[in-house]
């Protein structure tokens, strides 16, 4: 990996100056600053970190996030502590969802006792699209 820079200072001329941690370590020679090479670790592109983020906030669980996505529910749990991530306290609702491709959507619009009753959003999941569904719980 190539480095361009000092962190510190912006400097351009540094030395190498030994390996720590199976990383090589360099000294930057204008302002004596010592730095590494950062991991390249697998990202997560951010459409899956956005769409997690929203499924959260629609009321699903880690996990099952976690079997739509198929992204870890930790990396999941991460991302809401990072992002401050606040649910709403209304608890009457309870979300049911359903991953539908483009013509089962159109189908499922085309009957009208699925459009009463309940709020629906409708995401895009891919090249498929989730349903989500709210229903008042039922004592």
């Amino acid at each position: 990996m190539n480095i361009d820079l000092c962190p510190n200072c912006g400097s351009s001329t540094y030395t190498k100056s030994g390996i720590i941690n199976d990383r090589q370590r360099y000294k930057c020679k204008k302002c004596g600053y010592y730095f590494s090479v950062n991991k390249v670790g697998k990202k997560i592109d951010d459409y899956y970190v956005n769409k997690a983020l929203q499924l959260y906030l629609e009321g699903l669980t880690y996990r099952e996030i976690e079997r739509i996505l198929g992204i870890s529910h930790v990396s999941i749990m991460n991302w809401v502590k990072k992002y401050n991530i606040k649910r709403p306290l209304n608890t009457n609702y309870h979300p049911t969802y359903k991953i539908l491709n483009g013509n089962e959507l159109s189908n499922y619009f085309q009957n009208p006792k699925n459009l009463s009753g309940a709020g629906v959003l409708v995401t895009e999941l891919g090249d498929k699209f989730m349903l989500i569904k709210w229903e008042r719980f039922r004592d």
